[in-house]
């Protein structure tokens, strides 16, 4: 998972009744039971991961390699490997992943939105040199698929 061989510890954890407020930076592993008014970042360089439990919410934007939502956001996620959102997730802001698993019964209110591995440089400078030819006709505009009964 993640391109790495273990998971990193969590090694911080904001416990259920507690409140942050302010932006959070953490590295390897952070638990949110409770409840952080403000950003919660992994620290780069290393492999992150954040999990928000059933009962923790956060009110700011967050990012970190894997994140795992059980409770509330209300702010963007980015999750720059992998995002899971458990059944109870509710999440009401705008959803950046690189791969997503969802269960059935968690909720987004927002854009989800993949961050697609862009192609090698090498393919986009193909394509950039291939001639166009002037006598091909410019592509089709999509069109709304119709259903047409008394067509055979």
């Amino acid at each position: 998972m993640l391109g790495i061989k273990r998971q990193p510890a969590t090694r911080s954890v904001i416990g259920a009744g507690m409140r942050v407020q302010g932006p959070c930076t953490f590295s390897d592993g952070l638990q949110i039971d409770g409840e952080v008014l403000g950003d919660v970042t992994a620290e780069g360089g290393q492999p992150s991961v954040l999990v928000i439990g059933e009962g923790g919410s956060v009110h700011g934007a967050i990012s970190a390699d894997h994140v795992v939502i059980g409770g509330t956001v209300v702010g963007p996620v980015l999750a720059r490997e992998l995002l899971e959102l458990q059944s109870k997730a509710r999440v009401q802001g705008d959803v950046r992943y690189k791969t997503l698993e969802m269960q059935q019964g968690a909720v987004i209110a927002g854009q989800l939105q993949p961050q697609l591995t862009p192609p090698p440089a090498a393919a986009r400078e193909s394509q950039a040199q291939e001639p166009t030819d002037a006598r091909s006709p410019p592509p089709a505009e999509p069109t709304e698929p119709t259903l047409d009964f008394d067509r055979p």
